[in-house]
Parts: C-alpha cells; structure tokens; sequence
C-alpha cells in the first residue's frame, strides 16, 4: 500500500510540539541561569554590637577576630569606646590600629558613648571637637578599614555636607547597605534652648542622605536597602492609618521623630527590603530577630555579635545567625 503522507494539520501539529518543547528547554535554561545568577549575589556579613563596658578594646579585638573566621563580606562594628573609657586622642588612635588591622573589610558606625558625652578638661562638651577628630581617623578615606578594602561612596563627597563623612554607601549583590549616624541617646537632641545646632544640622544631612540612597536602590534596581545605626528609630511601632490619627502627636523631645517618618514614607514606594539594623539593648533573655511590617524589617543586636547571611535564591532574603563561643556560626534560622 502507498504510505500515507501526513496531512497539513498533522505536520503543523509536529511543529508546535517542537516548538513547545524548544521553548520548555530554554525556559529551563533561562530558569537555571537565573537561579545560578542569585546564588553568586548571595553573602553573609557580620555586625558587631554595642553596649556601655569600659573594657572595649579586649571585647573589640575579641569579636573582630571572631568575624575573621567566618565567610563575611564585610564587618559593621558599631562604637569603639564604652561610656566610662576616655575620649582621648590616645584611645581614639589605638582604637583605629585595631580595626584598621582586622582582615575583613571593616566599616565603623558611630555611637554615642564615642562623642555626645566627651567633656573637656573644663568639664565643658566637647561633643562636636570629638566627632570631627573620629572623622578624621575613621572616615577619611573612600574605602572601607581593614586589610581587605571595599569601595565606599561617602555624604562628604558633596560639596554641600563635607563634614558628614561618617554616613557611607556601598553594594554587594543586589543589596544597598549605608550607615547613618543616628546615637542612641536620643539622637544626641538637646533640650537646652539654642544648644541643638548639631542635631539640627545632621538632621537635614540626615534627611539628603536617606533620599539619596532610596533613589540609588530604585534607578539600579536594587533587591533591598540594609541601614546601620546605633540608635533605634523604632519605625516598626509607628502607627498609620486611622491609629496614627487618634494617636497624640509625637512628643517635642522626640529626637528620632522626622527620621522615622522619613524612613516609613520612602519605604513605602520602595519595591524591595528595607532593613533596619541596630545596637538597642535585647529584653532579658532575648537573641537577635529580625521583625517585619511589610517590606520594613527591623533588628536589633544589643551587645551581640551576629551574621546575617543575604540569599536572593531562598525565601527568606535575610537570616540571623549567631556566633557561639567556640567561634562557630549557628545554623541561620529562617525570620521572614
């Protein structure tokens, strides 16, 4: 018998197949690719907490070589000196040794104990003496501290706010990280009548930086923004809605107030992450966990030493780990 020849409906339901099958593999393809791209952006970096011992430098030296043991990308430490320690010169340079020899690259959030109460020999503040002395050391340079250098875009680097050298940007994978100066005690806000220019002046600092970090993460697209301070803005108990309507205005005194409003309005049009990291004091018994409202997250290290590993492949694109005494990481537990 003649072989049949297959009919137009029959060959061009061969070729769709074909043509389905093609695109499934480079579907599959563009899908491993994908996946492998996130796997190379993922890291883990380490944050040094913070808390008022007059011992800082064994804690210091202690906790940086902790972090050199482990796959960091970078190490935040937050404050050099405890409350009760100098505010000499002195002090200030052996501080700068010590980090400016730690292996990872290294990046110094101030805190308060390190300026905001330094009096002079007079028993006058020298307050604004000690943080331009602390620029100088710590924040002079466009790179990250330590052995290994990361590349730092810093606020003084605009004609406009040169002495805030402190407030530093920089990127790994998909992720903005910053610093901002924001002391835990209440933002460093005076309530004595004309005593309040630096606060006032670093507020509107403040302010540029926060816009122009969230317009660098949303013209590069820009996964999430990772903010370090020691003070905590407590964003996550600002109310909104019908509540923050009933609610009674924010006090005067409340020196993280305009921050906090600021970081809730550009979170809100961000499409990524925000995180929120820290060093207020943990409750009694408590560990480091992030917390979430929305797409703002918030952490809080206390006097912990901490890493956080920041994976775009898994669910959870931040998760908390904690460095035990034998210098061991745990295994990071899962927070969102």
């Amino acid at each position: 018998m003649p072989s049949r020849r297959p009919t137009a409906c029959q060959r061009l339901g061969v070729l769709l197949a074909a043509a389905l099958l093609s695109c499934g593999a480079f579907a599959a393809k563009d899908a491993k690719e994908a996946k492998e791209s996130k796997d190379e952006l993922a890291h883990r970096f380490a944050v040094l907490g913070h808390g008022p011992a007059d011992n800082g430098e064994p804690r210091l030296k202690h906790a940086l070589d902790e972090a050199e043991d482990k796959d960091a990308a970078f190490v935040v430490v937050t404050g050099i000196k405890g409350v009760k320690e100098s505010c000499s010169d002195k002090l200030y340079q052996q501080r700068r040794e010590l980090i400016g020899d730690a292996r990872r690259p290294t990046v110094v959030v101030p805190a308060a104990s390190d300026w905001t109460d330094c009096r002079n020999s007079a028993g006058r503040s020298n307050a604004i003496e000690r943080l331009n002395r602390l620029r100088e050391l710590f924040y002079a340079e466009p790179n990250t501290l330590g052995a290994r250098k990361l590349p730092l875009t810093r606020q003084s680097m605009s004609p406009r706010f040169r002495s805030y050298a402190e407030n530093a940007h920089w990127s790994v994978g998909k992720v903005l990280y910053a610093t901002l100066n924001l002391p835990a005690n209440n933002n460093h806000y005076l309530t004595e009548a004309g005593r309040n220019s630096e606060y006032e002046d670093r507020l509107v600092a403040n302010r540029f930086w926060l816009n122009r970090l969230f317009a660098i993460a949303r013209r590069d697209k820009l996964e999430a923004i990772v903010l370090f301070a020691e003070g905590d803005l407590k964003a996550l108990s600002q109310p909104s809605g019908l509540s923050a309507l009933l609610r009674r205005a924010v006090p005067d005194n409340d020196g993280f107030a305009e921050t906090r409003r600021l970081v809730l309005s550009l979170a809100q049009k961000f499409p990524g992450k925000v995180l929120l990291v820290d060093s207020a004091p943990l409750a009694k018994g408590a560990k480091p966990a992030i917390e979430w409202r929305g797409n703002l997250g918030h952490l809080s290290v206390g006097q912990e030493d901490i890493e956080v590993a920041v994976d775009p492949a898994a669910k959870a694109l931040f998760r908390v780990g904690e460095a035990d005494d034998a210098g061991d990481k745990a295994p990071p537990k899962a927070i969102k």
